[in-house]
């Protein structure tokens, strides 16, 4: 189970669970989600690390997050032109309070294109 948003309908990704704590997150590439250079947007880079990363952990039993971004760091590695982004996140430590996770993507030829981090608070 994942968490449901409507703006991952419009994104159109596609979430599989790996573990419970860790998730796989693909990302089709639309011409909106490019640049006049026609790189990849690091916001849309961004918003598919954030949705990996929240998602790392399972969600209760109604479908709503166990938890909440406090902070989320994204570093950018390589621009992309690619048509698919994927996203791998798993929980590096979960607390009683705050989960620390990481996440990796890279585009269809398997080229890191950023990673990032994030703490997240447990409700």
């Amino acid at each position: 189970m994942f968490i449901s948003q409507p703006f991952d309908e419009f994104l159109e990704v596609r979430y599989e669970r790996i573990t419970d704590t860790s998730v796989k997150v693909t990302l089709p590439i639309k011409p909106i989600f490019t640049a006049s250079s026609g790189f990849i947007r690091g916001g849309i880079i961004s918003t598919l690390a954030d949705a990996a990363l929240r998602n790392a952990i399972s969600p209760d039993e109604h479908g709503r997050p166990k938890v909440a971004a406090v902070d989320v760091n994204v570093t950018f590695l390589k621009k992309s032109k690619s048509t698919t982004l994927i996203a791998r996140a798993f929980a590096v430590k979960e607390g009683a309070n705050l989960t620390h996770a990481d996440c990796i993507i890279h585009d269809e030829h398997d080229q890191v294109i950023a990673k990032a981090k994030a703490i997240l608070f447990n409700h």
